[in-house]
Formats: structure tokens, C-alpha cells, sequence
């Protein structure tokens, strides 16, 4: 009998595999595999399920095999000082940087005429762009010379230089990646230096955020305030952006419209502008609709619905409701109440009024349908898929990288959090909900039937 590989063996046989099953697909289809060295442009094969789940493999087992081999003194060194990868990506984002070098081409700038274009003193510039670029984001082509690079080119923004310079609180529209960086090295990382002194103190609903920025007020709240409007359009285009990365299909099978009589209602609790209603409505014309949220949010989807599908709205197909969820729901025996990644931002106690408030007005044939991440645990579990030996059973930074990432800046930001299967099952047996169906995917739709 062959011996059974061993762990550094089976983690690099997983790489040469991955990497020649892609590989083999671009050839097929007649096109090079993407070059780091040039910006991003999307291919079809960037959209293939199976190319995915083998991309992810590869970086699993790439980052494993990293774990492994390199010296646990580097790798603590690396981990302890990664806040500077999220503080030199907020800078160059806020300084323009990547949208400077963008008509520079591959050949770059150099920093001298860098530092002319963005005001910045040129030693400190380059300093922070080879930072970047010896982890992979940005190229110095030649020394002290820089461009744009596959990873760097998501931070450009939408906009040209002369438009950003003449609307700086505009700058962001239309570029969710760039938004998301800016506001990660600005509200999350200053947040987070309070992190150890939240979770060594006893602080109830206080959040590392509230400390950081001496405010009582939720960050909903806060980038309300009119010192901070450009940071909440700034989120507001981030999280926009993040909200239309999922399918379409997610939420329409998760609402399970196909089973629903005509005219039977749905309502998007917390909804925004109700972007996720107008995809399920295009599939289920025959189904009524409320979107639910704040006075802010429904007068920008007014705005939203009059330029998309005025016709759902004056024909009653469509209402937009004012409602904040911690009051009691106004719409009673609703057919589906949903909610896209709301729990997630708050902890159990107000988590549970929220469901509590709609169980309160749902009728016994009434579902509630949530749509978030799961936490998925970094061993195995029953049930659970097995994972290639000896992969982490999540699949590692590959598999749970994001959640588990997004989970810590939930704590830090609003001390919210991600939850596993079981707790979302427990937020339903504290509110009179039952979780008779998971279904899984880029979001997992819990749904929960009235008891």
C-alpha cells in the first residue's frame, strides 16, 4: 500500500492541480491567464463556479503551505503589523493615487511627478507604494517608478481627476472598492485600536467605535451628522455596491415566490432603496411589495424607483414605507417579511426585538426570511462537507477569510456579529420563530416559519 502523503505534499499536489485545471481552461477558451503585472479586465471564465472553487482550493492551500513553512516568528511579525496594508490602502484611495496613475500606463510614474500631481512629499510616497507593491498591489517598474497593476486598478475611481477635484464629496460614486478601502483605513481602523480595551471591559452596547470617535451615537447616527454626510454617501456607495454582488437568484428562491398566491405580500424590512425588491419583483410580477426603512433611505428610493420601474410604484404594485424596525411593524400577516444583512449588525438583545416586532404582526402562515453570512467554524463539524487533506474544514482565509474578517469589524464598529447556523436558530426560539429551512450560498437564506 502507497504511503499516504504528507502534509506539505498534499498541499503543493493541491496546488499543481488547481493550477493546471485553470490553466487548461483559458487554453481552451484561446485566452492567456491575466497578468498580475496589468490592470484588472474581466474575462467570461471569471464567472465560471467551478473555476472559482478551484481558485479558492489554491489559495487555501497556497496560504496553508505559507503557515506551515514560513517561520512562526515571521508569520506573528507579518500578522502584528498588518494594519499598515489597511492604512496605506486608505491613503493612496484618498489621495487619488491610483486614479493619477491611470493614464500613466504600464510604464508609471515616477514618484517625483506623482508627488507633483497629488501634492504628497515624493520620499514618503514611494515609501508607501513599495509597501504596497511588495505585497502585490501596485508594480514598481523601475526605482522609485510606479503603475497600476491587476489588484490596484479596483481602487480607481469611477471618475475622471478634473471631476473629483471639483466635487471631492462625490468622489466615490460608482466606485464601491474604492469606497469600501477609504472607509475601512478611516472609521475601522481608528476604531479598532480600541478593540483589547472593548473586550477587557465590561461596556454593554458600547462599541470600539463609540470610544474611538466619543460618541454615544450608533454609526448609523453618527454619519448622519452633518460633519460626516461625505463619509455616510461615501458608505452608502460601498455597501451599494456590495448589495449588487449577489444574484438575483439568492433572493428570489430564498422568498420562494414561485409558491406564493397572486398579490400575496412581501415585506423588504430595512430595505434602503429597495434594489433587492426590484430584482425580486422582475421575476415575481404577480406578488405585492413594501419596502421598509428610514425617512433618508426611502426618499433617495423614490428617487431610485421614479428613474428604474415608475410603473410598479403607481400601480400599487410597489409601496415605499417609512418604518424603523426596533418599533412595532405596522404591516401585519404579511406573506414574507425578509431582511438582507440586518441581524449582523447588531447584537442578540436587539437582534431579538427586531425579529420579536415582526413575529408580533406576522399571521400563522407568515414566514420571515433572513438573508446573511454564516460563521462557519474552523473545525469539523457534523454534517459539514469534508474538505481536501488537510485543508482547514472553512477552507481557511480561502473559505472563512471574509466572514470571519467582517465578523471582528461587526464587533468593532457596532458590536454586531456573524453568526453560525445554530445561533440564528437560537434568535428564532427566543422569538417565536422556527428555522425550518437553510439554504446556503454567496448569502444563506434562513427561513423561518410563525409558531
Amino acid at each position: 500500500m502507497a504511503a499516504s502523503p504528507s502534509p506539505l505534499a498534499a498541499l503543493a499536489g493541491l496546488i499543481t492541480t488547481g493550477v493546471q485545471t485553470i490553466e487548461a481552461a483559458y487554453a481552451k477558451q484561446g485566452i492567456p491567464y491575466p497578468s498580475l503585472d496589468a490592470p484588472f479586465q474581466p474575462t467570461p471564465l471569471d464567472f465560471d463556479p467551478a473555476l472559482f472553487q478551484t481558485a479558492h482550493l489554491i489559495v487555501a492551500a497556497a496560504s496553508q503551505l505559507i503557515a506551515t513553512v514560513r517561520s512562526p516568528m515571521e508569520t506573528i511579525q507579518a500578522y502584528a503589523a498588518s494594519m499598515h496594508v489597511t492604512s496605506t490602502l486608505g491613503f493612496v484611495v484618498d489621495a487619488d493615487i491610483p486614479d493619477v496613475l491611470k493614464d500613466a500606463g504600464p510604464q508609471g510614474l515616477h514618484v517625483k511627478e506623482l508627488s507633483a500631481a497629488t501634492g504628497i512629499d515624493a520620499d514618503k510616497q514611494a515609501r508607501v507604494l513599495r509597501f504596497l507593491a511588495t505585497r502585490h498591489v501596485f508594480t514598481e517598474v523601475a526605482p522609485n517608478t510606479f503603475a497600476n497593476n491587476r489588484i490596484s486598478s479596483l481602487l480607481m475611481k469611477a471618475k475622471s481627476l478634473e471631476e473629483i477635484k471639483a466635487d471631492p464629496e462625490a468622489k466615490y460614486d460608482g466606485a464601491p472598492v474604492a469606497a469600501i478601502a477609504a472607509s475601512t483605513g478611516d472609521e475601522s481602523l481608528k476604531s479598532s485600536g480600541y478593540l483589547s480595551e472593548f473586550l477587557r471591559t465590561p461596556s454593554g452596547d458600547v462599541s470600539p467605535f463609540n470610544t474611538a470617535f466619543k460618541t454615544p451615537k450608533t454609526m448609523w447616527e453618527w454619519r448622519e451628522e452633518p460633519h460626516n454626510i461625505w463619509r455616510a454617501r461615501r458608505f452608502a456607495v460601498g455597501m451599494k455596491g456590495g448589495g449588487d454582488m449577489f444574484p438575483a437568484s439568492i433572493f428570489t428562491e430564498g422568498v420562494g415566490g414561485d409558491k406564493l398566491p397572486a398579490d400575496a405580500l412581501v415585506v423588504d424590512v430595512g430595505g434602503s432603496i429597495g434594489s433587492v425588491t426590484l430584482k425580486i419583483a422582475k421575476v415575481f410580477p404577480h406578488l405585492k411589495y413594501i419596502v421598509q426603512d428610514l425617512q433618508k433611505e426611502i426618499t433617495e428610493g423614490e428617487k431610485f424607483w421614479a428613474s428604474g420601474a415608475p410603473d410598479l410604484i403607481s400601480s400599487g404594485r410597489v409601496q415605499l414605507q417609512v418604518h424603523n424596525f426596533f418599533e412595532p411593524q405596522p404591516v401585519k400577516d404579511a406573506a414574507v417579511y425578509f431582511m438582507r444583512v440586518v441581524i449582523h449588525d447588531w447584537p442578540d438583545a436587539p437582534a431579538k426585538e427586531i425579529m420579536a416586532n415582526t413575529r408580533k404582526a406576522a399571521g400563522p402562515n407568515s414566514k420571515l426570511v433572513l438573508f446573511d453570512l454564516v460563521m462557519p467554524y474552523a473545525c469539523a463539524t457534523p454534517g459539514s462537507p469534508p474538505a481536501p487533506f488537510p485543508l482547514l474544514p472553512n477552507l481557511g482565509v480561502a473559505g472563512a477569510g471574509f466572514v470571519t474578517a467582517l465578523d471582528i469589524e461587526m464587533m468593532t464598529v457596532f458590536n454586531g456579529k456573524e453568526r453560525t447556523v445554530d445561533e440564528f436558530r437560537a434568535l428564532g426560539e427566543a422569538t417565536g420563530w422556527k428555522l425550518e429551512e437553510v439554504k446556503p450560498g454567496m448569502l444563506f437564506g434562513f427561513v423561518y416559519s410563525a409558531v
